[in-house]
């Protein structure tokens, strides 16, 4: 595919190890939300993410969409990849260390690609399984570190993580239908890719 034109990112000075996860989950700890909802997170739990980094943006199916804002179709501040049938090995070996710790069996593999600061996702929760009791979404951050808000569904104060490449947020419980989360616009940031894995909600 080659990557998308005019992406730029620091690679880190530890980062050019051939990509493994951490099965054991080490640096894993859980945030709680409030009764109901809570975020694992486990720096570093990808080793080699620049290597995976650089793999995924080269190969990945990039493209942009586009969604309806105020009765006017926009394009998303952002581009994505859907339906990559050749994913990175170690992709597939985190997707089953994911499904055996929390249970479920996640299906879908997305990706996400911000090429600089002015892209951007706004408020809001897993459409699919925000009217659900409970539900898993994980998510593995690559390049650049972008700040990672949470609050509260209908406004209040928010939780900040800023994640690093490498690292898994993990949302469960309530949180896809109780809070809502967001990567805001910088001023200036270097590209980042999310790969997101989620469970069938039926």
């Amino acid at each position: 595919m080659g990557a998308p034109s005019g992406v730029t990112w620091q690679p880190s000075l530890f980062g050019s190890e051939e990509p493994a996860v951490d099965l054991d989950f080490t640096s894993l700890q859980r945030v709680t939300l409030d009764e109901e909802a809570w975020v694992d997170h486990a720096p570093g739990w990808v080793r080699g993410a620049d290597l995976l980094f650089s793999d995924v943006l080269e190969r990945a199916p990039w493209a942009a969409h586009e969604r309806w804002m105020y009765e006017r179709r926009v394009t998303e501040p952002r581009l994505t990849a859907r339906g990559w049938a050749d994913l990175p090995p170690v992709v597939e070996v985190a997707r089953a260390a994911l499904s055996r710790r929390y249970g479920v069996e996640f299906s879908s593999v997305g990706f996400n690609l911000y090429r600089d600061g002015r892209d951007s996702v706004a408020w809001h929760g897993d459409r699919v399984a925000r009217d659900l009791p409970s539900a898993v979404v994980a998510i593995v951050s690559l390049g650049g570190r972008r700040p990672f808000l949470l609050r509260p569904r209908g406004g209040g104060r928010s939780r900040r993580f800023d994640v690093d490449p490498g690292d898994l947020l993990v949302m469960g419980g309530a949180c896809q239908r109780t809070w809502d989360h967001s990567i805001p616009k910088r001023a200036a940031a270097y590209a980042r890719i999310s790969i997101q894995f989620r469970h069938a909600y039926s």
